[in-house]
């Protein structure tokens, strides 16, 4: 089944007579997710770009090389929530059939890698154009220039608004993070421009630069680390700990193989192979269902598992859990 469908609980044994399947009434369609990814990345992208219009007009209006930084963390972050937006928007519509297994939800974790990617260079131009008002402070309207940073900031207040509430997707984390960074660069200019103009520190507007650039690297590293963590399928659990909470299930003798890995961050998949002492096709197929369930309630959304019955005859069962 395509992810994209509509999820349900299904069970499918293999008792040597037949298989049968049973579908229980719990049911949930990520494509409701998805959307409401979407749309608060799409608004958030959409304020951010009004934001970067008028930090940038006036950055360049009045001489603030903090400003105009902030003005282009806005740009990065704006491109990087429609790039974020227009991979779940293409995920949550793609259904091309069984060759697809999970459709495009890959697409999820390849636009934040890029995100972070596009991060990098960005911090680069800050650093250098601070370098530069390092070595040739000027004067800026420190007046107008508060004005805007503040708007900024308030700019950087809603859009973390429109992101809470629920559990947040990798893209929308992402967008969070950045949010972080922009909120902080706002701050880092109001406080830099009160130094120009209270205490004549020029030199405040290019070091409130480098604190942006900072912030950005750090966003940067978060989105990176998490996206490539999902390349290389690393488990987002503690593989550990659920191998000791299926071992502890009555009838398992033992655990011959679990793997569990990400698709995007919001579709977590398990196989596990489960060795018991029983030769009840009953019995195993309750011991299937509780296996399940105890991956399912460690936070598993796609699971498959395979039972080894003493006399090495094997029953599997594949089934879906709701997300």
């Amino acid at each position: 089944m395509n992810p994209n469908d509509e999820h349900s609980h299904h069970q499918h044994a293999d008792d040597g007579a037949g298989s049968q399947e049973f579908e229980a009434g719990e049911s949930h369609d990520h494509t409701d997710i998805d959307e409401t990814s979407t749309h608060k990345l799409a608004l958030v992208a959409g304020i951010n770009f009004v934001g970067f219009v008028v930090e940038l007009a006036g950055g360049l209006l009045f001489g603030s090389v903090a400003l105009i930084s902030d003005a282009f963390h806005m740009l990065f972050d704006m491109l990087a929530y429609v790039m974020a937006f227009s991979a779940s928007y293409a995920a949550e519509r793609f259904d091309r059939g069984d060759e697809w297994s999970y459709g495009l939800h890959r697409l999820e974790p390849v636009a934040a890698f890029l995100n972070g990617i596009l991060l990098v260079p960005m911090v680069g131009y800050i650093v250098w154009e601070a370098y530069k008002r390092f070595l040739e402070p000027a004067s800026i309207n420190a007046e107008l220039t508060l004005v805007i940073a503040t708007g900024g900031l308030l700019v950087n207040i809603g859009s973390v608004f429109v992101l809470q509430g629920g559990e947040m997707s990798l893209n929308e984390r992402g967008a969070f993070y950045h949010l972080l960074g922009d909120a902080g660069g706002s701050v880092a200019v109001i406080v830099s421009t009160l130094a120009v103009s209270v205490l004549d520190m020029p030199v405040a507007d290019p070091l409130a630069a480098v604190l942006i650039g900072l912030l950005v690297l750090w966003s940067a590293g978060k989105v990176l680390v998490e996206s490539t963590s999902i390349f290389l399928q690393h488990s987002p659990m503690s593989m550990a700990t659920l191998r000791d909470e299926v071992t502890n299930i009555d009838a398992v003798a033992s655990v011959e193989d679990i793997h569990v890995w990400q698709v995007c961050s919001q579709l977590t998949v398990a196989t596990v192979q489960v060795q018991t002492t029983s030769n009840s096709a009953d019995e195993q197929q309750q011991l299937r269902a509780t296996v399940h369930e105890t991956l399912a309630d460690a936070g598993i959304n796609h699971i498959t598992v395979e039972i080894i019955g003493p006399s090495n005859v094997q029953s599997t069962e594949h089934r879906q859990h709701s997300h």
